[in-house]
């Protein structure tokens, strides 16, 4: 996979510095310009290719949701802030994950998969559909058909507008969103817990305060606005 190109904009000097170390550690990111205002990263975008905005909310003069509205066209947004009420009206964007700060390296490294995971998937997305019947989900791969079992699945992840669908021997990506696959009958089964993951009742070993354990011991994280889907489970 070749690097993506990013932009790091964030009018604290520290932060953006630590976006900035933590990203070099990871050779799929170009660094295109780290900026501390968004004004001045509009020029960059009439000149450059981008496909990843490293992006603070919070700023002068311009704020991060106005700079991403004038920035649709980036693939990839990740908003890191330390405003956690703008979550719903960033993801009203097409954000593909909000970190709230202080940044940390083990959370960015996820957000790093999660960017790999979607690129992919994109670069792909004409190979890829999915059809339901019974229950099984049937996976379409170049000229391959997949037969995957509805129960032997795990967990889903959300994508943008993807879904990951991870058993315990595969990840497979199909072009649906979350929420479309969980309005089907078939994934009755399933219960939201996050914005971005839906868990298979029957895998759920354990219920902590701000996240789950499957049975393989995979830990999936409960957003706040979802813990009560996890009440009739207790």
């Amino acid at each position: 996979m070749k690097p993506f190109n990013c932009l790091i904009i964030d009018d604290d000097e520290i932060d953006r510095l630590t976006v900035l170390s933590f990203a070099k550690k990871f050779p799929v990111l170009n660094i295109l310009g780290v900026f501390e205002n968004a004004t001045d990263a509009l020029k960059i975008l009439e000149t450059q290719t981008v496909d990843i905005l490293f992006l603070d909310i919070d700023m002068p003069e311009l704020n991060g949701i106005e700079f991403r509205k004038k920035a649709a066209h980036v693939p990839v947004c990740i908003f890191i802030t330390a405003h956690p009420e703008h979550a719903v009206e960033s993801f009203e964007l097409d954000t593909l994950d909000f970190i709230v700060k202080p940044l940390k390296l083990n959370r960015f490294t996820q957000t790093i998969q999660r960017i790999e995971d979607y690129m992919e998937v994109k670069l792909k997305a004409q190979l890829f559909e999915a059809s339901i019947g019974g229950d099984v989900i049937y996976i379409k791969e170049g000229h391959e058909k997949t037969k995957v079992k509805l129960h032997d699945i795990l967990y889903l992840e959300a994508l943008k507008d993807y879904t990951k669908i991870v058993t315990s021997q595969k990840k497979y990506c199909v072009l649906s969103s979350i929420g479309m696959l969980l309005k089907e009958d078939n994934f009755h089964s399933f219960i939201r817990i996050h914005r971005s993951f839906a868990v298979q009742k029957q895998f759920i070993k354990k219920i902590l305060v701000a996240e789950v354990q499957l049975n393989n011991d995979v830990i999936i994280p409960v957003g706040r606005s979802f813990k009560d889907n996890l009440k009739s489970l207790a």
